[in-house]
């Protein structure tokens, strides 16, 4: 949990008592490689820092599930439009490696807000980071070769991808496998 008061550090001082009322709403969790976290369809109950692992945001379909984010190490995620709404997600969250979480319900982060002097700023800046990267994404998909988004997220997060599988990679630049392997040939 230190990971996330560190998170939370750079950007606002965490008094002890604030931190002693948000670190006792969040539970840890534990989830093999493959577990499906969220499934479609499902209410998001809560906002997850993720210690350890890689997860995957993905809109299964018949014949291929499309994926259409990641997240890795030391970073929150949730499907947040669900969570915000409490209505049904629209797509599945689920582990590529085994994962561990520490997350809090909605409940309780509402909870927060009301109890801490630092909670709504805590919302805020996660909310304004899954808000950053989701127009990054966005932008990229708009903007940029499927290699530039391949090189990317190679920069971005080289020693992780060897566990993603390619097809998942394919899936996230907008690409076929065959032709992610043809671009990492390239490379």
């Amino acid at each position: 949990m230190e990971k996330i008061r560190q998170f939370f550090g750079e950007f606002v001082t965490i008094d002890d008592l604030d931190w002693e009322i948000f670190s006792s709403k969040l539970e840890r969790a534990a989830f093999p490689k493959k577990s499906v976290i969220l499934e479609q369809g499902k209410k998001e109950r809560f906002l997850s820092f993720l210690e350890k692992g890689i997860i995957r945001f993905n809109i299964p379909k018949v014949d291929y599930d499309f994926t259409f984010a990641f997240a890795f190490e030391n970073t929150f995620f949730s499907a947040y439009d669900s969570f915000l709404t409490q209505t049904g997600s629209h797509y599945n969250i689920e582990c590529i490696t085994d994962c561990v979480l520490h997350r809090i319900s909605y409940k309780d982060l509402e909870f927060v807000y009301a109890n801490t002097s630092i909670g709504d700023r805590i919302g805020r800046k996660v909310a304004e980071d899954l808000y950053v990267k989701k127009m990054k994404r966005e932008r990229s998909l708009l903007e940029d070769t499927a290699k530039k988004r391949y090189m990317d997220l190679l920069s971005e997060q080289p020693h992780l991808l060897k566990y993603i599988p390619q097809k998942y990679l394919a899936s996230y630049i907008g690409i076929r496998p065959q032709s992610l392997s043809r671009i990492r040939k390239t490379i």
